[in-house]
């Protein structure tokens, strides 16, 4: 199963750790790839930090793992990396999502029930990776695995190919207002 979870507004990312959590409550293992954040710290950081693995009621263990494989902001907040330095990271995470979810075999350490390639979108309307290739990734993938594809500006290609999909539209926003991002809704 493929969702996307795109817009202007707040939610997309703290949507597909809703998901996480929900799976590793029934004991799968959900593994969270991200395709621009960086160096910042945000609250799932912290969770990896805590534990990763979860014993669940049913005596089932579940686990969390977080990959930041993007190296910041592209272009604003101070980004002074060469833009070919983004392109390579995008590029090295994609090539990972590709090789973890091409694993069929549950018993391996890299099976993986849920993937989350987070704010690949924007990865994508930065023209750090191609939607052709994300897609490529996705063939062939298992009936039991769910993807969910997250950020902004999600091409149309992965609106049509999505069993889910959902768009988060900003009504109103404290930035707008000149307040800097909020601990815990922001990051």
């Amino acid at each position: 199963m493929i969702v996307v979870f795109t817009g202007n507004g707040k939610g997309k990312t703290t949507a597909a750790l809703g998901a996480a959590v929900r799976a590793v409550g029934r004991g799968q293992r959900v593994l969270m790839v991200q395709f621009i954040k960086g160096p910042w710290k945000s609250g799932e950081d912290e969770i990896q930090v805590a534990s990763s693995k979860f014993q669940v009621a049913s005596g089932r263990v579940g686990s969390f793992e977080l990959k930041k494989m993007g190296l910041g902001f592209v272009g604003i907040l101070g980004d002074q990396l060469p833009f070919e330095e983004h392109v390579r990271a995008a590029k090295n995470a994609l090539a990972f999502c590709a090789q973890v979810l091409a694993t069929r075999d549950s018993k391996l350490a890299t099976f993986y029930d849920m993937v989350i390639l987070d704010e690949v979108n924007v990865a994508v309307a930065l023209k750090l990776i191609e939607p052709k290739q994300v897609l490529e990734v996705l063939e062939g993938l298992e009936d039991n695995k769910i993807v969910i594809l997250t950020g902004r500006d999600a091409p149309q290609e992965f609106l049509d190919r999505a069993d889910l999909a959902t768009e988060m539209k900003e009504i109103k926003h404290p930035f707008n207002s000149g307040k800097l991002g909020k601990l815990n809704v922001e990051f």
